[in-house]
């Protein structure tokens, strides 16, 4: 029997859920997208309540990593580096959105049964 390497992904919608699939990247990507496509690592600190810089540090490597994100790094003092979308993440935008929607509707049937 052979082995099934777990970073293989099985089809495209594991594919695609094992990029930005996780409590933090579809959030990430629409904090990004919805303060004009750029945010320093601070900002989004901020936005993300109970995240850990480990765990945002993380998921930005990992989303850099897939070509999700954009880092740029400012050589000033102090440090700047801002985030934005590369052209591949913004094509999840819409999707995001759409399930931003999504959630939104299922809130309020849940909170009115």
């Amino acid at each position: 029997m052979a082995k099934i390497n777990s970073e293989t992904p099985i089809c495209s919608l594991d594919y695609a859920f094992a990029k930005i699939g996780g409590k933090y990247k579809g959030r990430i990507l629409w904090y990004i997208h919805s303060e004009n496509n750029v945010l320093r690592y601070g900002e989004l600190k901020r936005m993300l309540q109970n995240i850990t810089s480990k765990m945002l540090t993380q998921s930005l490597r990992e989303l850099e990593r897939d070509k999700l994100v954009h880092r740029e790094v400012y050589k000033q003092v102090p440090p700047k580096v801002e985030y934005s979308l590369t052209d591949t993440g913004l094509e999840l935008i819409p999707f995001i959105e759409h399930l931003r929607k999504w959630g939104e509707k299922q809130m309020e049937k849940g909170q009115n049964n």
